[in-house]
């Protein structure tokens, strides 16, 4: 949403029995560097026994009003750009079945490590007009929800949507999708529409993200400077996805 990062909590649960003290030092070692790098100081946490294995922060910021980015402000003829490639749940589902190679699984892992910072440039020199991160519900889902809120529908062209790796849809062929992903997909058939030639590429589209990129609302005129900025903050993508148009109700079409 534009805003820049001061302090987090560390929130944490653990089941004691299955995950050894030195394992938590290194899921606290690595929230310590991620804060580090987005300029954020951890002030404390709370710890508290669970069945599974949490972790993740409770973070304050701050924004000027006026440069805020939500997902309501979307207008047709703006381009969406997606800083992210797509497939991080394809290839968590991958790795705990097995069926994972070692570069797709560093090539997610790097991607779920990199910061989303440009969005605070971004903001505050009023290059991008609407904003959302693509996470749990997919780009369908957080697509949707922006469609619905700025009264808006959009076209996506799914050989623009960049995937982690070509093993992605391989994977997809296999039937490696996450039961998150299936949901979505479900969810996102409410609102939109494809040619039946695209039914296994829109699995990417639904595929529940983690730690996912922005999806972000340019103008045309604007493009340019944007990708100078997702550049100087190596951003893994820059790509130009589709665009947003006019429509009597909330609607995607993907082709």
């Amino acid at each position: 949403m534009g805003g820049r990062p001061l302090t987090a909590l560390n929130v944490l649960g653990v089941p004691e029995d299955k995950v050894p003290p030195e394992v938590i030092a290194q899921i606290l070692r690595g929230g310590a560097h991620a804060a580090k790098k987005a300029r954020c100081v951890i002030l404390g946490g709370h710890t508290i026994r669970n069945p599974e294995p949490i972790y993740g922060m409770a973070v304050t910021g701050i924004v000027h009003p006026k440069c805020m980015l939500t997902n309501a402000a979307a207008r047709p003829g703006d381009l969406l750009v997606l800083t992210k490639p797509l497939g991080t749940g394809i290839a968590a589902t991958a790795i705990k079945r097995g069926l994972a190679s070692p570069h797709l699984t560093r090539r997610a892992i790097a991607i779920m490590r990199q910061l989303n910072t440009a969005g605070a440039e971004l903001a505050e020199k009023g290059l991008v007009r609407g904003a959302t991160d693509v996470t749990g519900f997919g780009l369908l889902g957080h697509l949707a929800s922006m469609c619905r809120a700025s009264g808006v529908g959009a076209q996506l062209i799914a050989s623009d949507v960049p995937a982690l790796s070509p093993e992605v849809h391989d994977l997809i062929a296999k039937s490696c999708i996450p039961g998150g992903t299936r949901t979505n997909l479900q969810a996102a058939r409410e609102i939109t529409t494809w040619n039946a030639s695209l039914d296994a590429a829109v699995f990417l589209l639904a595929d529940a993200q983690t730690s996912g990129g922005l999806l972000l609302c340019v103008r045309p005129k604007h493009l340019e400077a944007v990708r100078a900025v997702l550049k100087k903050h190596r951003t893994p993508a820059s790509a130009v996805i589709g665009r947003i148009i006019r429509a009597h109700r909330a609607s995607i079409t993907v082709s």
